[in-house]
């Protein structure tokens, strides 16, 4: 049975989570449903895709992701049903779409609105008869017309040249842990041991630690994480609070 996913930025407090849950199991009852996250900040697409993009490589191929942030969208837009990277999202067509893969997507389809009308709760009318279907076997081409004009964002790049690497910081989690855009892999391919520099704020670092437990409670700790992501936290502290930085800021990685 395809599992179905729920990220939302509709907090814990309304009805809005149990609304889309009674609804998928009022018509599959057996329905394997998991709540990923609903503390999305509101309309944060970044902040959306980041913790979508992170958790799809755990999941097994044919999931079907409903994401609920910012679903009312701008003025005109549809929602959409996609296949990528073999699993399925479900979505306004806001941007969010070129936050979640590195590839392309083999099939966008336009979601029709109910009855031809805007909907005051989209996730509930739109994407959850889509989710029912996929996991129920319905081809993702039958859900809806295909799409080739959709909003795609482009997220912050990495830029590297001869001796650096120039990254920005593109989410502080729950913990105040400052992660990047800084792939381990390309960081691998410019040290070949030549030595680095590692300019954090106003901060240096020359050495990476292989976990958090290397630093005393309080001290700072430069990793590459689970995602293979440079990561700057602080043992037991906030590293966005005393390193002063947040979303965005820049981070540069000067080689000998």
């Amino acid at each position: 049975m395809a599992i179905i996913t729920l990220t939302s930025d509709f907090g814990a407090s309304d009805h809005y989570v149990g609304a889309l849950k009674g609804a998928i199991l009022s018509q599959r009852d057996s329905q394997i449903i998991v709540d990923i996250s609903h503390q999305i900040n509101s309309f944060d697409l970044a902040h959306g895709a980041f913790v979508v993009k992170s958790m799809v490589p755990f999941y097994p191929n044919g999931t079907i992701h409903l994401i609920a942030v910012d679903t009312i969208g701008n003025s005109g837009n549809c929602h959409l049903a996609v296949e990528l990277e073999d699993q399925f999202f479900l979505l306004a067509n806001h941007g969010m779409l070129g936050l979640l893969g590195d590839q392309e997507p083999r099939k966008v389809i336009e979601l029709p609105a109910p009855d031809k009308r805007p909907s005051a709760f989209p996730a509930l009318e739109v994407l959850v008869p889509a989710a029912v279907a996929l996991a129920s076997g319905t081809p993702i081409d039958k859900l809806g017309a295909p799409r080739e004009d959709y909003h795609k964002m482009m997220g912050r790049e990495m830029r590297i040249n001869k001796n650096q690497i120039i990254g920005h910081v593109i989410r502080v989690d729950h913990y105040g842990n400052l992660i990047t855009n800084i792939r381990q892999e390309s960081f691998c391919e410019m040290d070949q041991g030549k030595g680095f520099n590692i300019l954090i704020g106003r901060e240096q670092f020359k050495r990476l630690n292989n976990s958090i437990n290397e630093t005393g409670s309080g001290d700072c700790y430069v990793m590459f994480n689970s995602l293979g992501l440079l990561e700057v936290g602080i043992n037991k502290g906030n590293a966005s609070e005393l390193l002063g930085l947040q979303f965005d800021s820049p981070i540069h990685i000067a080689f000998e």
